[in-house]
């Protein structure tokens, strides 16, 4: 299932994931039956769990994306913050998982525990999220970190990263992705990305980076485009306005401030043909995406057709 995954990720291949946030609470069945309710398990590659975004309480990623794969016969990749776990902690969840062949990987840094829900939650964040990558590579070489032979030894994990879709100093985005390829990342997701130019220079800067990096695994990674639909004016401006990395075009924002000011069933009618162009752009230079919409999986799939 996941050389399948992962040929279709390296290949010339159309590849569209989603991303499910788990809930705040002890099952993700209603989750679940929102994706089979739009058909959207045969619209997709595969998906992706989230784990505690915004360090908010959530279920976890790594469970939450189990029972999804198992439940759709579906690679998901999980997602790991090293803001909660130790090298300890992350290794003993990576050699539970490959057990219930999960094994697609997203290694984040993870949002700061002073963003929490949870009263004094103190993160333990005992290095970025290349320990993770390392980690991953020690274990698909046979050892643990400490490199001591594991018996047996774990299937195959495919690690990815993640990258900001824009910066002051592109370059500076460049050499990110350059360490994290070094450190074995086989596939890098940006955060969302809204114009073509954005898309072919992080597309470029991606290249440029396989090339210099040390590992033989960075000849065949892939960089896969984000995308969050924006279908309100209000999450466009908060979008531009206080999320890092990401920067929306201020001729999206002023269609869509007007489109408000007509009500929002024509607000939702302007940011869904807006999203719609965005998507069909982005599959048609590089058909390589990944949605990533708060859950709402009816407009996955009506952006997917």
């Amino acid at each position: 299932m996941f050389e399948k995954f992962c040929d279709i990720l390296c290949n010339d291949k159309k590849f569209i994931t989603v991303e499910i946030n788990p809930p705040h609470g002890a099952s993700i069945d209603g989750i679940i039956a929102d994706i089979q309710k739009h058909d959207l398990q045969n619209k997709v590659t595969g998906f992706s769990c989230t784990d505690n975004p915004l360090a908010k309480l959530k279920m976890s990623g790594v469970l939450s994306a189990i029972k999804v794969q198992q439940t759709f016969g579906k690679p998901v990749i999980a997602t790991m913050s090293m803001r909660d776990k130790n090298k300890l902690s992350l290794q003993s969840t990576l050699l539970g998982a490959n057990d219930f062949d999960l094994r697609c990987i997203l290694a984040l840094t993870g949002d700061p525990a002073k963003f929490s829900d949870q009263p004094e939650v103190k993160g333990v964040l005992e290095r970025d999220s290349t320990l993770l990558l390392s980690i991953i590579y020690h274990l698909n070489k046979g050892v643990d970190y400490s490199n001591k032979p594991l018996n047996p030894a774990p299937k195959p994990i495919y690690p990815f990263a993640v990258s900001n879709a824009t910066a002051k100093d592109m370059n500076s985005l460049k050499k990110r992705m350059i360490k994290k390829l070094n450190y074995g990342a086989r596939a890098i997701i940006t955060q969302p990305v809204y114009t073509l130019e954005n898309a072919k220079e992080l597309l470029a800067l991606f290249e440029e980076a396989k090339a210099l990096s040390i590992r033989d695994t960075a000849k065949e990674a892939q960089l896969v485009l984000g995308q969050f639909p924006i279908v309100r004016a209000k999450t466009a401006n908060f979008i531009d306005d206080k999320v890092p990395g990401i920067s929306v075009p201020k001729d999206i924002i002023d269609e869509m401030n007007l489109a408000a000011m007509d009500g929002e069933e024509r607000e939702q009618e302007v940011g869904f043909a807006l999203s719609k162009r965005i998507f069909d752009e982005m599959m048609d230079i590089h058909g390589k995406v990944h949605l990533m919409t708060h859950n709402r999986f009816d407009l996955c799939s009506q952006l997917i057709g």
